[in-house]
């Protein structure tokens, strides 16, 4: 059996956490099975880095950036294969150019374009356990570049799929996928398995377990994955192909995003080509937009558009939006950061109707105004003050009854 490992920043954020890491590889080493092992950089290393950078220049090159980042997961996989290695197990530790991870070159969100993994399989061939440095790779012309934020799981997913792997195993600081945020709502329950779709829409929706890019991975390569805290050996959640028990449940859980800002651009022409001139600027600054509201005024001559984008990319979109105001016609750019996404996501809901209807009523029974509405077969997503975040997760947790859900899914298949 060949299993591939990932160990967060907090599972190696100290010698003593690479210490327990490298126990557990050993462990399963030498339970007779083949295992790689993908590392983030130690836990507040990456922050670090970044403002290191900050100091020298107000705004770094993102190849610098890259050749800097990279750095922190190379730290980490050099001491985890020494951790291992000093309980017998060979362990040996390969950089992203060595597994021969071949990205875009799109520096600090680069895309995997293909994975040789002949270097892995040989060392696994040989009996090593090779270590790789998680969140980077190589362009055809050999420059570095990452794969952007939580980039180490999709790295751990690209191996695993690469090698065929039995199984890929995401360690974290939590025990697997809950219905919602048990910091918020303490009666979240812990699923013990959810499909590909629920868990990419809960990613992209704000759950912060697994990247939204390594669930694409794992589905497109049906990879399957077990999400586990490495603080502990309880059962996690797996990530598999939807079921027919998954059905049966209209909503699996519950999201919510903080991180997200709301530009508004008014008395827009009504005329085809302006929507279309407004966001190929935004996407030509690699800005990823989620949410679009077009409204039409009642003369059909101007209209409003609004849309989201990450609060990261707030200032940069409000600055882009503003340069083709006057261009497109326009009278005027808002920006508005004080608002959060949640969200309710079940495969369930292809059979059944009425979700949409409960939430809204739901959140109009707790004077919860909604901004904009986004639908899709398996969720629904509306945007709200945020100040009202953390009441709507707890309300619509309790009103989809998930402190009660998924009794009939069964137990994780390990």
């Amino acid at each position: 059996m060949v299993i591939v490992q990932k160990y967060g920043g907090t599972s190696v954020g100290s010698i003593e956490r690479i210490k327990a890491v490298a126990e557990r590889v050993a462990r399963a080493r030498k339970n007779g099975n083949g295992v790689a092992v993908i590392v983030s950089a130690m836990s507040g290393e990456t922050d670090k880095l970044i403002a290191l950078a900050n100091k020298v220049a107000l705004n770094p090159e993102g190849r610098e950036m890259d050749l800097l980042l990279s750095s922190g997961e190379r730290i980490s996989a050099a001491l985890t294969a020494m951790a291992i290695s000093s309980l017998g197990v060979k362990a040996l530790s390969l950089t992203g150019r060595q597994v021969g991870i071949i990205t875009d070159d799109a520096h600090t969100s680069a895309k995997i374009e293909k994975i040789s993994g002949e270097t892995v399989k040989k060392a696994l061939a040989k009996g090593f356990v090779p270590v790789i440095a998680g969140f980077q790779g190589i362009t055809q012309t050999s420059e570095v570049t990452t794969l952007g934020r939580g980039g180490s799981d999709l790295t751990a997913v690209a191996i695993a799929a690469a090698l065929e792997a039995d199984l890929c195993e995401i360690y974290t600081d939590v025990d697997g996928v809950y219905t919602t945020d048990p910091n918020i709502v303490p009666e979240a329950r812990k699923l013990d398995k959810i499909s590909y779709d629920e868990m990419l829409e809960l990613a992209s929706l704000g759950a912060k377990v697994l990247q939204t890019r390594s669930v694409e991975f794992a589905k497109i390569y049906d990879v399957p994955v077990v999400v586990r805290s490495s603080f502990n050996d309880n059962p996690g959640t797996l990530v598999v192909k939807e079921d027919r028990d998954m059905e049966k449940v209209v909503v699996s859980g519950v999201a919510y995003d903080k991180n997200q800002s709301k530009i508004t651009v008014t008395a827009v022409p009504d005329k085809p080509g302006v929507a279309a001139r407004l966001f190929q600027a935004i996407a030509g600054a690699h800005i990823v937009v989620d949410m679009i509201v077009q409204n039409v005024s009642s003369d059909r001559k101007e209209t409003d558009i609004s849309f989201t984008v990450p609060k990261s990319d707030s200032e940069k979109a409000l600055k882009i939006t503003g340069e083709i105001v006057s261009e497109l016609g326009a009278k005027e750019v808002k920006l508005r950061e004080d608002i959060a996404k949640v969200s309710v996501v079940g495969v369930g809901m292809r059979t059944h109707s009425g979700v949409a209807a409960k939430m809204f009523g739901t959140l109009a029974q707790h004077r919860i105004n909604i901004m904009m509405i986004s639908t899709s077969e398996i969720k629904v997503s509306c945007i709200i003050d945020s100040k009202y975040t953390e009441l709507a997760v707890r309300v619509l947790h309790d009103a989809f009854g998930l402190d009660a859900v998924r009794k009939t899914r069964g137990k994780s298949r390990r």
